[in-house]
């Protein structure tokens, strides 16, 4: 099969599966520290959670890197993109370690949040250096396949992540803190793992950097909007990014009626309601690993543009579907379906936006994208706060999101039918 002898000549690039060392290490650090939070704020037996609630964690934790992801992108233009890898995971081990002091020593919520937002915070650092510095590590020919392995066993590292924070937690007592240490000590291995690369291989180019930290913050906003006009000229990237903050919306509404519906419809216990939160997570990792191995043969058949479109027309049609009964089965399978549609339609933009921006752009332009990732999720958890009953059984919701999957789906196929991208 292609895909099969495409991933083994991908797996056989040494600093390729260096540079996917460092990922894996990283983002299961990340998904054992998210689900450990998880837990931490909603699924605490003193706490009543309330979509209210989960909406206002959200906007605490994911709102601020509005602001930290433009300056980080001018940074990763500027920095050798290694270094960004070393320090960053050190200092979230550090911050890590920090946040589960203060569980056992029980502080007061706002201080527990600042934490937890500076771990997360440096992640725009992280995430966006990956995708900038992948076209370094691979040709242009392959860079569709290895967008749909590097991203993909990412997101399935922290999957597996949160199933290990998952685990531990159910069968041990109290056990929040000693999660969130178990985060520390796979961030300090992503950080020991990315000194197997060469320190100039991610980039940029030497003539790029300012390696004054002054230097670099004073040229942020002039950075930022050059950035700016770069995406405004590249009409194919710009597109793209636009349809997937769509998308991340509609996943952000269905992810709070989700963890509701797992809270107070399905369970009456706390740790029951854990179980199945992380049963569909684990369901839905199996959906993005299906679309690392289907979305290069798609895109090839179809373009880009015309993968996202399918992607999102099958969402329009199987979401209310599957939705509209509440149940847990047909939830699950939905949960597989939709994290398939949407790992697929974000591997297709993550290479229109590669191959559209050019490289010294790479890291504002990720950022950015970073940004509406974040601002789509919190808005979307806005949004189903006001329309969620507290068990989590919202028809409007439900047929909300099947109609923006529909605009979506429609806009991509014009756009395609226009010759965007192909």
């Amino acid at each position: 099969m292609p895909v099969v002898r495409d991933l083994r000549v991908l797996l056989r690039l040494t600093n390729f599966r260096r540079l996917l060392a460092v990922r894996l290490l990283s983002q299961s650090a990340d998904g054992v520290y998210q689900v450990s939070l998880a837990a931490y704020v909603v699924f605490s037996p003193e706490r009543q959670t309330s979509p209210a609630a989960i909406a206002s964690a959200m906007a605490v934790l994911l709102l601020p890197y509005s602001l930290v992801g433009p300056f980080a992108g001018v940074l990763l233009d500027r920095w050798q993109r290694r270094q960004v890898f070393l320090y960053g995971n050190l200092l979230r081990a550090g911050l890590a370690a920090g946040t589960a002091v203060l569980i056992l020593s029980g502080v007061p919520d706002w201080l527990f949040y600042a934490s937890a937002l500076s771990v997360t915070a440096v992640n725009r650092f992280i995430l966006a250096g990956l995708s900038a510095a992948l076209p370094r590590v691979v040709d242009e020919e392959r860079l569709v396949m290895a967008n749909s392995l590097s991203p993909t066993a990412g997101t399935l590292a922290a999957t597996a992540g949160g199933g290990l924070a998952f685990a531990v937690r159910l069968l041990a007592a109290d056990s929040d803190a000693t999660v969130v240490t178990l985060g520390a000590a796979l961030y300090l291995s992503a950080a020991f793992a990315s000194l197997r690369l060469g320190r100039e291989l991610l980039g940029p180019d030497p003539e790029q950097l300012q390696p004054h930290l002054a230097a670099a913050v004073a040229s942020t906003a002039r950075g930022l909007m050059s950035g700016l006009r770069h995406l405004s000229e590249r009409r194919t990237a710009a597109r793209a990014l636009v349809a997937m903050a769509a998308l991340r919306f509609c996943y952000g509404l269905l992810t709070v009626m989700v963890l509701m519906l797992c809270r107070y419809a399905w369970s009456r216990t706390e740790s029951k309601g854990l179980a199945l939160l992380g049963l569909a997570l684990a369901i839905s990792g199996a959906g993005f690993f299906a679309a690392a191995v289907i979305t290069p043969w798609a895109v090839d058949r179809l373009g880009a543009y015309g993968w996202v479109a399918t992607c999102a027309g099958v969402a329009a049609v199987l979401e209310p579907a599957l939705g509209l009964p509440f149940a847990p089965v047909p939830i699950l399978i939905a949960a597989f379906t939709l994290g398939l549609i949407t790992q697929g339609a974000k591997i297709a933009t993550d290479t229109i936006v590669q191959m559209s921006v050019d490289d010294a752009f790479r890291g504002r332009v990720f950022s950015l994208y970073d940004v509406m990732f974040n601002v789509a999720f919190v808005a979307a958890a806005g949004v189903a706060a006001l329309i969620l009953p507290p068990d989590g059984r919202s028809v409007p919701l439900v047929l909300t999101v099947a109609v923006l999957y529909g605009v979506v789906a429609t806009a991509m196929a014009r756009w395609r039918e226009g010759r965007c991208f192909t």
